[in-house]
């Protein structure tokens, strides 16, 4: 059986998160991160990745606030890397090779489709708009709208509930174990998608998931 019809079999929904999975935009934080601090004359700690990773856009701003003393309120550190990041998303960002194609086909076929993000409302929305992706999407969440970001599983949960859908009839997408455990715990079959920012940890990605693609062109064709 061809890896698209295994892995959808029984399945009613599909939830994406969106960086690093959907869109290949995981260079941009970095690179933010280092113009961000450097402002406060703060080298970027080799370890802060691995630390924030599934926070919330909030959560992640409180940890800025506290890790690193910062004067700004977290919603004025939010502001900041909206601001900094905005263009970049609307113009910059690219989609994951096949991505489109693969939503267009979900869509065809009848499955319900989420995108669950740890980014900013604000971004999301403008890289949907500007990718063309509003009529693949039939529901947008961020971790900032529920209770706690990943690994915990609230976002996948909330998504499936406004969808109308169970967890055992979701799949995820994600690129980080964080998002991948979020998933499982959520009791969904998630599958592991490559992203050169998270290579360094990809034997833990096949571990934790159920499937793994290379990009969503590993799910097209006949």
């Amino acid at each position: 059986m061809r890896l698209r019809e295994q892995m959808l079999a029984d399945k009613k929904a599909v939830l994406f998160d969106m960086d690093g999975t959907l869109v290949d935009s995981m260079w941009i934080w970095r690179a933010i991160d280092v113009e961000f601090l450097g402002r406060y004359g703060i080298a970027l700690p080799q370890e802060l990745q691995a630390n924030i990773e599934g926070m919330s856009f909030s959560e992640t701003a409180r940890y800025f606030r506290t890790a690193f003393g910062l004067r700004e309120s977290e919603e004025e550190i939010k502001a900041i890397w909206n601001e900094m990041a905005y263009e970049k998303y609307r113009d910059e960002v690219p989609l994951k090779p096949g991505a489109v194609d693969f939503l267009t086909w979900l869509k065809q076929n009848g499955y319900r489709t989420a995108i669950c993000t740890s980014n900013s409302r604000e971004l999301i929305d403008v890289a949907v708009e500007a990718r063309g992706l509003t009529g693949c999407i039939d529901y947008v969440v961020t971790a900032c709208e529920v209770q706690a970001g990943k690994p915990a599983p609230d976002i996948y949960l909330r998504a499936a509930k406004e969808l109308s859908v169970s967890p055992e009839a979701c799949v995820v997408f994600e690129d980080i174990p964080a998002g991948i455990l979020a998933g499982k715990r959520a009791g969904m079959t998630v599958c592991a998608v490559e992203d050169e920012y998270s290579a360094y940890c990809l034997e833990k990605k096949k571990d934790l998931s159920d499937y793994l693609i290379h990009d969503f062109t590993d799910l097209l064709g006949e």
